[in-house]
């Protein structure tokens, strides 16, 4: 983020002597990006470091990784991720759809707290949610964050968090990335703010509360994701929300949809316009994350609203549909499905799809999707995702073809 927080109590030059109380010296550590070059937050623990394991820590039987199915004829995808049955909490929930090199896509669908003594940290990669159903805490060391449907999460890779359910049940959209998770470059100036071109606006970002630290002895048991997938538990004998202050620029925060202005214009807006997140370094590695929400569709007297047949050769295409209000897939998902279309395969909207939009010209549309391109870094499905794979969606696009001629 290019807004730099401090929160709570920090002496004004770095890396000097500072007291939690008098005679407790506060422990300074850098949670930090990119080696020493990119994004970072400066901590002061109350008296401990975080490295101070009383136990010796043990691999979990839980299983993270994506698991890998046998060469497979190419094909589109449409998972239903709705239909995941919902268990354990925002950590054993984790189901991995999609993958790649540096990406995973997948989702949680879950229905517990995590418990109070037991805390998450993804040493894998940089997370960003979007959620689908549910509200609920994600409590960190570096504050409280409250998120509700419709909201995107980023979470700093390395970051200590447990998250509080407030409702029966919740469904997130889970993407990891080895590299960090920011706003749209090309929405931003020199200085990382939005430029008033922008459909964002860093005033509109939910930032972390602060609370007071933790400073309690105990067994707390940290779990942290590593090597792919494996997760290893490691245990504290202290409160690991311990911090009497930060300052920085690496943070978890939440960004809502509702904050998204579009950018309309006579005729159908190409996705670049819709970016609210990239990770990696365009056009090599990474994504774009894409929100497709309503907005006023084109009102160009001959404009086509559905978009034009895609062959994007060196981008593979994840969309999440948060409503069934998409006009390119109307008929054919539910709330939570997810399609996955390789960049070696043209797509196109379904059926009378192109025909049917002309009517949705200059009207205000109300869909809801997330779009994820990857750049240059091909996909695969996870042998977890075919519980919940449409298996007729493959021939999909030939059920209906008429209306798509000029008659």
């Amino acid at each position: 983020m290019s807004v730099i927080l401090t929160r709570g109590r920090a002496p004004r030059t770095p890396h000097t002597e500072y007291y939690s109380e008098p005679e407790v010296l506060a422990l300074e550590e850098i949670h930090g990006v990119s080696g020493f070059s990119g994004d970072w937050s400066r901590k002061y623990h109350y008296r401990k470091y975080p490295t101070q394991q009383v136990r010796d820590a043990h691999k979990l039987p839980l299983d993270l990784r994506p698991q890998p199915l046998p060469p497979l004829p190419l094909q589109p995808w449409h998972l239903r991720t709705s239909r995941l049955k919902a268990h354990g909490d925002a950590v054993s929930g984790r189901v991995p759809l999609v993958y790649g090199t540096h990406t995973l896509v997948g989702a949680a669908h879950f229905e517990k707290s995590c418990p109070a003594d037991r805390f998450f940290r993804n040493g894998d990669g940089h997370e960003l949610w979007f959620v689908q159903e549910g509200r609920g805490l994600l409590a960190s060391e570096y504050g409280v964050l409250a998120f509700r449907p419709g909201h995107y999460v980023v979470v700093p890779k390395g970051t200590t968090y447990r998250l509080e359910l407030e409702s029966e049940d919740c469904l997130l959209l889970m993407v990891e990335s080895r590299f960090p998770i920011q706003f749209a470059p090309h929405h931003l100036n020199a200085s990382g703010q939005a430029t008033l071109m922008a459909p964002v606006v860093e005033t509109e970002v939910d930032l972390p509360e602060f609370r007071p630290p933790r400073d309690e002895d105990g067994l707390f048991r940290v779990w942290t994701k590593h090597d792919g997938g494996f997760v290893t538990e490691m245990f504290l004998g202290h409160h690991p929300f311990d911090l009497i202050g930060w300052e920085g620029a690496l943070y978890p925060y939440a960004f809502h949809t509702d904050d998204q202005h579009p950018l309309a214009k006579q005729t159908h807006t190409a996705p670049p316009t819709r970016q609210t997140f990239q990770s990696g370094h365009a056009p090599h590695d990474g994504f774009a994350v894409c929100t497709f929400k309503g907005q006023m569709e084109g009102w160009h007297p001959l404009d086509v609203p559905a978009p034009y047949a895609h062959f994007n050769v060196d981008s593979d295409e994840v969309m999440f549909f948060s409503n069934t209000s998409y006009g390119a897939r109307k008929g054919l998902v539910e709330p939570g499905s997810l399609t996955f279309h390789p960049g070696s395969l043209p797509h196109s909207p379904h059926g009378m799809a192109a025909r049917r939009s002309f009517a949705e010209r200059g009207k205000l549309s109300d869909y809801l999707a997330v779009m994820l391109d990857t750049f240059f870094e091909p996909l695969r499905v996870a042998r977890q995702a075919l519980g919940v794979a449409d298996k007729d969606y493959p021939a999909s696009w030939n059920r209906d073809t008429q209306g798509v001629s000029a008659s």
